[in-house]
């Protein structure tokens, strides 16, 4: 299969070398907190602008787009959930992944039982930690993987969700490559999702 691109770079192009700095640049974005809104897409869009430069645009929340209207915008600061013995079950560090994207902030005692109402897994795949979003129903909700869940003891559990959701703006970032042509083409990516590696990041 040709690629009609190659021929414009240059012979000392090392794709090894860029490579790893694409999987660098990654590793580093990872951990960040993304959602719709939120200071998570401002520190990715910051960490971009730092190699190009991004004209970073801010949209308020309640501003009509299309078919839709953009949210309050959500931040997430940490999250945890401590089991009877004390240690830490759910831990935000361990992956952005374990709180429900646009959860209600939460502070309180539950039961195993109460607890698990608001578990999300994965039973056909036992040991990942599942994606899941609210952008549009309030509420709160946890992510763990089946395995985790399902090993959980008998007792009360303190969870904790300390976020924030209230009126403030949707952050995107624009990148404008001047061309041979008066035509435009237009390339787009989200980054609005956390710990996915094959999607935003990629």
């Amino acid at each position: 299969m040709s690629v009609p691109f190659a021929t414009n770079l240059s012979a000392d192009f090392d794709a090894r070398a860029a490579g790893a700095q694409m999987h660098a640049l990654m590793a580093e974005l990872m951990p960040l907190p993304r959602s719709l809104t939120g200071e998570g897409v401002r520190q990715t869009l910051a960490r971009i602008a730092a190699d190009v430069e991004v004209q970073v645009r801010e949209v308020p929340s309640g501003t009509p787009l299309f078919d839709w209207t953009v949210p309050d915008e959500w931040n997430l600061r940490d999250a945890w959930v401590t089991g009877p013995d004390g240690k830490r079950v759910l831990d935000l560090a361990d992956s952005t992944l374990h709180v429900v994207g646009y959860s209600d902030p939460i502070s309180a005692t539950l039961s195993r039982a109460e607890l698990l109402e608001h578990v999300h897994t994965l039973p056909e795949h036992p040991g990942w930690v599942p994606y899941r979003t609210s952008y549009w129903e309030r509420g709160w909700g946890l992510c763990m993987s089946y395995d985790a869940a399902a090993a959980l003891p008998d007792g009360d559990y303190e969870v904790r969700i300390d976020a924030s959701l209230q009126p403030g703006s949707l952050t995107y970032g624009e990148i404008v490559i001047p061309g041979h042509t008066d035509q435009e083409v237009v390339v787009s990516t989200p980054v609005c999702h956390p710990g996915l590696a094959n999607d935003n990041l990629s």
